[in-house]
């Protein structure tokens, strides 16, 4: 039920800059994603003709920031009942909240394991785990995977827009 057209409306972004198609499960600390964008002709990341493996990063990076959407903004809510789902299958949003802008300050321990994303025939799995952080800051471990093997992983840090402070 957490499809993308839900993702969309809590991510800053839209269209085909919206790399994640559902959301499988999430808790507190992780949430896990899948997609199917990496092989599709007109994702934006796509270069010479081919989506290189370090543009998981950025898959990586909806994700935290879905997930801090989720987590931040959902305390009381249950995971399973993190939306009302009208009868007609929209979905209305969590009670009032509103996202924050993160920005991804760095990247660290990267392994790319494979080069590019766009010949992994099965879907991917973004997942992601928050380790730590505060109200400014967050630390996320993070893995790319297709439906055998890790693609890409690394730990991420992201400074949180607590009342307005990046300008972007």
């Amino acid at each position: 039920m957490l499809n993308r057209a839900w993702i969309e409306a809590r991510i800053p972004h839209q269209g085909r800059m919206c790399l994640l198609d559902e959301v499988l499960d999430w808790d507190a600390q992780h949430i896990r994603c899948r997609t199917a964008t990496h092989r599709a002709p007109d994702n934006p990341l796509r270069s010479h003709d081919r989506l290189g493996i370090a543009c998981g990063i950025e898959y990586a990076a909806q994700a935290m920031a879905l997930h801090g959407a989720l987590a931040g903004g959902a305390a009381n809510v249950p995971a399973n009942v993190a939306a009302n789902v009208a009868a007609d299958g929209a979905v209305d949003t969590i009670a009032g909240r509103s996202s924050r802008v993160g920005l991804l300050a760095s990247v660290r321990d990267v392994r790319l394991v494979v080069l590019r994303l766009d010949d992994i025939e099965s879907d991917l799995i973004c997942e992601v785990t928050h380790l730590a952080g505060d109200s400014l800051t967050a630390l996320y471990e993070f893995a790319l995977r297709d439906r055998d093997r890790s693609l890409l992983s690394g730990r991420a840090s992201v400074i949180l827009d607590a009342g307005g402070r990046l300008k972007i």
